[in-house]
């Protein structure tokens, strides 16, 4: 029992690193033209999407947490996480300015 612990644990540990390389490759750039934090939505104009196969465009987009728009306004170079919902719609789920 000891081992099978031990075992999943290390594999837990060695996989980390390339889950967290994933997750950043997924991250889209661009550059924030507006925000309306009322509507919970922000304007991006951004370079290509590749997990939601988009092109490169300008567009608007429904943020999951509002909370993160405090820490942006238009200008900012941002990277970003898209999904795709139930319902079609894309929905930004992880936001932050660009490094």
């Amino acid at each position: 029992m000891n081992r099978m612990i031990f075992t999943l644990l290390l594999a837990v540990g060695l996989a980390g690193p390339a889950i967290a390389q994933t997750v950043a490759a997924d991250m889209a750039l661009g550059e924030v033209r507006k925000v309306d934090k009322g509507a919970k939505q922000i304007t991006i104009k951004h370079g290509e999407i590749k997990n939601v196969e988009m092109p490169p465009m300008t567009m608007v987009f429904q943020v999951k947490n509002p909370a993160q728009l405090d820490k942006i306004k238009a200008g900012d170079n941002v990277r970003f996480a898209v999904e795709k919902t139930a319902s079609g719609a894309l929905l930004i789920t992880d936001l932050r300015p660009a490094k």
